[in-house]
């Protein structure tokens, strides 16, 4: 793991802390192929480019975000805006993780994309990525 990410974790206070750590571990496991970077002052996973998964600090909590999260079609997982095709979950526990979810939804990240990466070069306007089978 990127020693920013772990410095990212470290700051922040004990059950924050844990939440973030297993967060991290999850989302390296489920996405060995990310790359992974502090963006925009929190951790985000990328493939090819486009962020796929991050997490950050947040009034309610520790906020797992999945940016084309929208389209997994997951209870658990919150959608907030219309515009942006992200969803997000809060953690103040680490027993509030759920790691079958939380490894179905890596699957379906790597499968289920919206491409970020070009959305400046497209003026706002987002483009769904060729859909990838989520597999088993």
């Amino acid at each position: 793991m990127k020693p920013e990410i772990l410095e990212y974790n470290e700051r922040q206070k004990t059950g924050d802390r844990e939440v973030c750590a297993v967060l991290a571990d999850e989302i390296e496991t489920g996405l060995p192929d990310a790359e992974s970077k502090i963006w925009h002052g929190h951790p985000v996973w990328f493939l090819d480019g486009n962020p796929i998964a991050g997490y950050s600090k947040q009034k309610p909590g520790i906020r797992l975000m999945f940016w084309s999260g929208a389209d997994f079609e997951e209870e658990g997982l919150i959608v907030l805006g219309a515009k942006f095709r992200d969803a997000s979950v809060f953690f103040n526990d680490v027993s509030e993780i759920n790691h079958a979810d939380l490894r179905r939804w890596l699957k379906k990240s790597r499968a289920i994309q919206w491409d970020y990466k070009n959305i400046v070069r497209r003026k706002g306007r987002l483009e769904r990525l060729k859909q990838q089978s989520v597999g088993g």
